[in-house]
Formats: structure tokens, sequence, C-alpha cells
């Protein structure tokens, strides 16, 4: 779908798009033809800040999930990460850019050079840029290099409401400057592509919105009591937590406000938070201070299997784009509740796939994982409508399947045909 109104593209007599004509069918089975000669592939750079869990989950996907007949595809980023060792194993070309950091910094220059003589030496066809910083130095340098095709996703914003002021004015100044560097424009949510036309960081009806894939053959469809066992906890204990990197963006002293006040009503909760993050410590002293029990797991590789032995899903996130983890738990069919912020609203609608509370307020969701705690019928019910949504939208195949169209809409490509099944036919 797309924000905004674009103009009908014109049609044949017969309601079909014109265009190029469509292929025709093998007349015989590869194997028995002579070998056709290799076609050149259109060459693909990813430039991503953090190429970890998140956008950087999203990225992979889209990475290693195009057609590898008429894709090479390349990613570089931040050095350090789990992912990168994911991609080099997908058939992905890496660069792990020395000097790239998360924040601005005086060495970005000798960053943007590198990304310039990588982008000259290898000449992509498309610059696929992510995320604030890989957004902005991707673009510079592929605007530098004349980049045939230029795409960027925003994941969320860049800037938000818990920055300073100044820096807030910097990031949003940075984005609305590239905006012209860019062909095309994606977004994970329908809300996100709203608050980026509205911000004037891309032109109106000119995003896309691509839902943010997961690997849903690795989730469980319904509570798992393998994963509960992991966790050890007992299943007569009703078990609440989140996943994520526990961090400010996140806002885990607010989930351990919440579980000490769920613990006033529901005295045999249990609660956990599979993950790791700068704000850990913190977390185990305000839980200690409050007298409420809250189990840290650190980082989890199974963190989406994991996520599939909770009686609750909670994210108290103060901003988040759309929420891998939240899309992860409502595969996986559990009843979540989930701050009301950026895009999470369009994937969770209160009382139909969850329940929806205000950003910092521990007490709102303390009440609404007490409602789901007392409505187990209802919240199943919420949890098993979540997972039929997610399942049916967040497949990789649709997502790569969108970023291949958007590549050969500004390529000029004709589109890809699809097999009788509703699959890409290469």
């Amino acid at each position: 779908m797309r924000y905004g109104t674009l103009a009908p593209r014109p049609g044949r007599p017969d309601g079909t798009a014109a265009g190029w004509p469509a292929s025709a069918p093998p007349v015989a089975p590869a194997g028995e033809l002579p070998p056709a000669p290799a076609l050149p592939r259109i060459k693909v750079l990813h430039v991503i800040t953090r190429f970890r869990a998140g956008a950087g989950g999203n990225t992979l996907l889209s990475a290693a999930g195009l057609d590898a007949d008429r894709y090479e595809v390349w990613v570089a980023g931040v050095p350090g990460g789990d992912l990168w060792a994911q991609a080099r194993a997908a058939g992905v070309r890496t660069v792990e850019i020395p000097g790239f950091r998360h924040t601005l910094a005086p060495g970005d220059l000798l960053v943007l050079g590198r990304l310039v003589r990588l982008i000259r030496r290898e000449r992509f066809t498309v610059v696929h840029t992510h995320s604030a910083k890989g957004g902005f130095l991707g673009r510079v340098a592929a605007g530098l290099c004349r980049t045939p095709v230029v795409v960027h996703t925003f994941h969320g914003l860049s800037f938000h409401p818990y920055m300073s002021r100044s820096r807030r004015t910097l990031y949003r100044a940075l984005e609305r400057v590239t905006r012209r560097l860019a062909h095309g424009f994606l977004a994970v949510a329908p809300r996100v592509a709203q608050e980026v036309v509205e911000q004037r960081l891309a032109p109106p009806g000119r995003v896309e919105v691509v839902p943010s894939a997961v690997r849903l053959a690795d989730i469980p469809e319904a509570f798992d009591p393998g994963a509960r066992a992991l966790l050890g906890v007992p299943r007569g204990t009703a078990l609440v937590g989140t996943v994520g990197r526990v961090d400010t963006q996140k806002d885990p002293l607010a989930f351990v406000r919440m579980a000490a006040a769920i613990r006033a009503r529901h005295p045999d909760t249990a609660f956990v938070m599979i993950g790791d993050g700068p704000l850990a410590g913190e977390v185990r002293g305000l839980a200690a201070d409050l007298g409420v029990e809250v189990t840290l797991t650190g980082e989890r590789p199974d963190a989406d299997r994991l996520v599939a032995g909770l009686d609750v899903f909670v994210i108290t996130s103060r901003y988040e784009g759309l929420g891998r983890a939240l899309t992860e738990a409502l595969a996986a069919a559990r009843p979540v509740v989930a701050t009301a912020v950026n895009g999470v609203p369009d994937l969770v609608e209160h009382g139909a796939t969850g329940l929806l509370v205000p950003p910092a307020d521990p007490g709102s969701a303390a009440r609404a994982v007490g409602w789901l705690l007392d409505h187990p019928r209802e919240a199943a019910r919420m949890g098993r409508q979540g997972s039929l949504r997610v399942r049916a939208a967040f497949a990789p195949e649709a997502m790569c399947g969108a970023v291949d169209a958007c590549y050969r809409g500004l390529l000029g490509l004709p589109a890809a045909a699809r097999a009788p099944g509703g699959a890409l036919d290469r």
C-alpha cells in the first residue's frame, strides 16, 4: 500500500496492466536444454548502521531473500554483531566499515569516504539505506557516486521527544536534506509512513508500506511447553515477559514498576526480560527496591522461540517503529500489551489483537496485563487473531517480493510473474 494518492496506471482494454509481455513457459526442463549464458546481475548495497536485531534482522531477510539469479547483494555497516556471520552464510557479501559508529562523530567523514570508494569500485545499481546514520551517510555517498537507484527504508524516525531539542532538530534536518537523494521510500508500518510525510522526510505519495518480516517458520504457532521449560517457570504460574535490548528506548524500568503493581493483585505471577543492555544493572536494583523478582536471561539466540512460553507479552517502549519482538510474539499467538507509539497501533488493535497503553505509564500497563490474566478466554482469542494477522502479511517472501517490486519499478523492469499459489515465479 502507499501513503498518498497515485494516478492509476494506464491499462489495456481487457483490464490488464500495460507493459512488457508476460514470460512464456519453457518447452522443456532446464536439464534437457543446452546451457544458457550467465546474465549480468543487479548489484545492490544495503547500508545500515548497527547490523543487529530489529532493523538489522529486517535488512538481513531482505538481503538474503532476493532472487540470487537476479541480484548480487552486499551489506555494509558498523562492525560487530552476530548478523554478519549469518549474512555471509546466506551468500550475502559483507563490508564492516572501520570507524563506523552509531552516533555522530568526527570520523564520519572518513566513513563517508570509505563508502564512496566502495560504491565507485563495485558500481552498484541500487543503494538501499536503513536507519538514521546509515541512511544519511549511505544516501550522501550514493549521491556523490551518481548511483542509478537509491532507496531508503524508515524503520522508525531517527528523532523522538526524549532527545534534547538541539539534537532532535539536527537529526530532522539531516533527514530532510537527504530526502532528495533517494528515488524510493519504504516504511515498516502505515503510521510510520504518515509520520515521515508529516515531518517532510519524504514526499507525499512516495512512501510504500512494506511490513517488516520475521522468520515465521522458526516461531511456534501457539503456546510452547518446551519454551516454558527453558525459561524455568512451572506451567501453573502465570508468566509475563518481554524481549528486547535493555536500554532507554525500551523503558525497562517501566516494566519493573508494572511488575510490582501486578504482584499486588496477582502475587503468583512471574516476570522475565529476555535480552541484555546498559540498563540491566538498574533493572536489578529497582526490582530489589520494589520487592519484585524479575529474571533477566541476557541475550538469547532462541528468543523468537522463548516468547511462545509467555502467558502475556509486554512492550513498554517509549518509541518503536513497529517492534520485531512484538511481531514475533503475535505470530506465536501470545496476548500482548504494548505502548501506543509510532507504528505499534497499526499492528496491535486495542481489544482485537492486544491491548494498548500510554508510554511511561506502568499503572496502565499493569491494569491491562491484569485484565488479560483475569480474562484468559478473551486473551487467547486476541492472541489467535494477532497470529492470523501476522502470518498472513509478515512472511519473508511477501517482504522480499515487495522490495523486488520496488527495485523493478524504479529500474523500469516488468513485474515478476506469480505462480498459481501466489509465490513469485522467477
